[in-house]
């Protein structure tokens, strides 16, 4: 079983959906969990509360990873209170679906300036805190490579992490810090249920292509998270590791 007993785990965009599961999942596994939010104050204090319950430990930080301001304001606060990190999850994200004749400006850059930007840039204020031999995990989407229509640009933003994932998984393995873009497919969030895609159409589609039958649970990817944290992916990095239920791209 992978073990995190004694490391410090930072995870991004974590108040519910896909980084509430892995934040437990790495709590459960013996880390420390920081739990980020940008305006979900209650969701993320719920996740704090659910893990120390189970008698892990955690806390909350409030940041907008899509402002430069915010992100190295958290980052000192988690330098004061822990001086160092092992585990980084870069989860915060946006997603939106429009035909290209619908695209904005300001919507590019509100997908972008999260997703990706806000990804490098959590990465750039981690690295002084990350400890030689941290693992780097990046949520991406299999919508990185079996692009959707009327998702040119959220889909661009995915594949953008999975490129940055590689390329940093080599400019940092000289200190042995592993990257590695961690990309799940259709799952259940409050996200994906207010957006209309669980019960959609497209749900019911990609399920009947999905050789385990089911959408995915937070879970579901929280447990691939533990396991690319931990020792036991030691010789990982600089891969795409897709959480789909078998779903081919």
């Amino acid at each position: 079983m992978s073990t995190l007993i004694n490391k410090v785990a930072f995870v991004t965009g974590a108040s519910k959906g896909i980084g509430a599961g892995i934040a437990k999942e790495l709590a459960r596994a013996g880390a420390t969990v920081i739990v980020n939010y940008a305006s979900s104050r209650g969701d993320a204090e719920a996740v704090v509360a659910q893990i120390i319950a189970a008698g892990g430990s955690a806390w909350a930080v409030q940041g907008d990873f899509s402002k430069e301001a915010d992100i190295t304001r958290v980052y000192n606060a988690i330098n004061e209170k822990h001086s160092a990190l092992d585990i980084l999850v870069n989860n915060a994200g946006v997603y939106s679906f429009l035909p290209v004749g619908q695209t904005t400006v300001e919507e590019f850059h509100r997908l972008f300036n999260l997703n990706v930007l806000g990804l490098l840039l959590s990465i750039k204020e981690a690295l002084p805190l990350l400890r030689d031999g941290a693992s780097i995990i990046n949520i991406g989407s299999t919508a990185g490579r079996m692009s959707i229509a009327n998702g040119s640009v959220y889909c661009a933003t995915k594949g953008a992490i999975d490129s940055i994932s590689i390329s940093l998984s080599k400019e940092l393995g000289p200190r042995r810090i592993r990257v590695n873009a961690l990309n799940p497919g259709v799952t259940v969030t409050e996200g994906t249920q207010a957006g209309g895609i669980i019960g959609s159409e497209f749900e019911t589609t990609v399920i009947n292509s999905t050789p385990l039958g089911r959408a995915g649970l937070p879970s579901d990817i929280g447990r691939v998270a533990t396991f690319l944290a931990s020792e036991d992916a030691s010789w990982v990095t600089g891969q795409l590791v897709y959480a789909t239920g078998g779903l081919t791209m």
